[in-house]
């Protein structure tokens, strides 16, 4: 892909993501259901790509969301507080989740998880507000905080040192969307990017050989800018190892 197609590609995204930052200061009203899922928790085959790990994050208080707020895998990980319309059976805070997953029905933004779709409701009413099985609702998206973590991303299992690289963006902190991963080609002194497969998984066949420096395109409130990691993966790279990209994002 040449420069020029990349730089339109980039400005379609942010034409489709800048909704989504307008979301900070007002509610948006919507609706909302919840997973059938026997143990309460939500789809470990879910389109971000995190497998058990979406099913537990904030504390299994996670959602599905609608093919415009996933919007192609981007919206993958963005946190939202979602509150409920119905008095008197809803409290005034309702819930804050995290998008792992995508999917709609009814009218929908927002399929909950049942431990988070209970949240929402006043405490002894949680049973009457499962009964109604789709509500109103009002959301916003707020800023994602993961005390102790920073941009922190996965080689994901199926990757296969030195052949191919694939990795999934796990914690991206405050409200930011990661647009695009690139890696470091030292030979060539140029940047190659990564595939965005689905979700939040990005891979590179035949990546670089020796250790590997990332860098990540990030739209949030500072406009669009490519940040790089310090911390580089090491050339004995394994799947399934984790890494803190030492990259704070507010």
């Amino acid at each position: 892909m040449n420069q020029s197609h990349a730089l339109l590609l980039l400005l379609v995204q942010v034409i489709v993501l800048l909704p989504l930052h307008c979301l900070s200061d007002d509610f948006v009203s919507s609706r909302a259901t919840y997973y059938g899922s026997p143990d309460c928790k939500a789809n470990p085959r879910g389109h971000c790509g995190y497998g058990e790990f979406g099913r537990d994050i904030n504390n299994g208080e996670v959602s599905g969301v609608s093919w415009r707020l996933w919007n192609n895998g981007t919206g993958c990980g963005a946190c939202y507080q979602v509150r409920c319309k119905i008095p008197p059976h809803c409290s005034e805070e309702g819930v804050y989740v995290v998008a792992t997953d995508s999917g709609e029905g009814h009218g929908t933004d927002f399929i909950l998880s049942p431990k988070a779709y209970g949240r929402m409701a006043r405490p002894g009413t949680e049973n009457q507000l499962y009964s109604f099985g789709v509500v109103d609702v009002e959301y916003q998206r707020i800023p994602c905080r993961y005390a102790g973590y920073n941009l922190v991303y996965k080689v994901h299992e199926k990757s296969y040192n030195p052949h191919y690289l694939a990795i999934l963006v796990l914690y991206v902190g405050g409200v930011n969307d990661i647009l695009a991963v690139e890696v470091w080609q030292e030979g060539c002194k140029e940047w190659i990017r990564m595939r965005r497969v689905f979700g939040a998984v990005h891979d590179l066949q035949n990546p670089p050989r020796g250790a590997l420096t990332l860098r990540f395109l990030v739209y949030g409130s500072a406009g669009i800018n490519w940040v790089q990691s310090p911390n580089a993966i090491p050339a004995d790279w394994t799947a399934g190892a984790t890494y803190d990209s030492n990259i704070l994002l507010t």
